[in-house]
């Protein structure tokens, strides 16, 4: 049975349907829960995509972390199910304390919108997992607030346990130690700021992104977790 991924949709997020393409081309089932679901249904992983939760209003993902749904992705997290965010919803795996540090507005406050060369700097994470650090990945970035931000002690912290899983070849938009993507202690949650469904096939220009979705559908097979709420 190909593994089952939740794709959350916020009143504002525009990639759902985009991950949803990715994930079934690749052979996993997709399907869209919404923002105020309290159940996940079972789902084998879990994707926050990007976009502009609640109009991106305070801040990115401030409001969306205090959605019903995140109850039971925090529960899902706890039981170490992979969990996934993209963009945006990195930015609310920040705000809901389920990823560390914060994501600020880029370097010189420019939008950007371009394709990006990443390396795995780690592979202990359910998006990372089997993939050799030190590759090369060329994945498209679009955002105006990715640039990742934490004190001396996590940046120090993500450096030691190799929670930093993906870094930036040339950082565009200031992040501290050129860091793309984080994961939590224990590599099931993971955030990112690069679009990997955006790059999951020729006809988007690069396949680079189906390397990380799927990991994460072959982490989302073997995962062993408490059913969700």
């Amino acid at each position: 049975m190909p593994p089952r991924i939740g794709v959350v949709v916020f009143p504002g997020t525009n990639c759902e349907h985009d991950v949803v393409e990715a994930v079934e081309s690749l052979g996993g089932l997709a399907e869209l829960v919404w923002h105020s679901d309290d159940s996940l249904r079972g789902v084998d992983a879990l994707v926050l995509p990007g976009g502009f939760a609640h109009g991106d209003a305070l801040r990115p993902g401030a409001i969306a972390r205090f959605s019903r749904v995140m109850a039971a992705v925090a529960d899902m997290a706890a039981a170490g199910g992979p969990v996934v965010g993209i963009c945006n919803g990195f930015q609310v795996l920040t705000e809901a304390h389920l990823l560390p540090g914060a994501l600020q507005k880029n370097r010189y406050l420019s939008f950007l919108c371009q394709m990006t060369d990443l390396v795995v700097a780690s592979d202990r994470s359910v998006l990372t997992r089997g993939v050799e650090p030190g590759r090369r990945l060329r994945v498209p970035i679009n955002h105006f607030e990715g640039n990742f931000t934490a004190s001396p002690e996590v940046l120090r912290r993500l450096e030691d346990e190799g929670r930093v899983v993906l870094r930036y070849v040339d950082n565009p938009n200031g992040s501290a130690n050129g860091i793309a993507g984080i994961c939590n202690e224990a590599g099931n949650v993971v955030g990112l700021m690069p679009h990997p469904e955006r790059a999951s096939s020729r006809l988007l220009g690069s396949t680079d992104g189906a390397v990380l979705l799927t990991a994460l559908l072959q982490s989302a097979g073997a995962a062993v977790h408490a059913p969700t709420r």
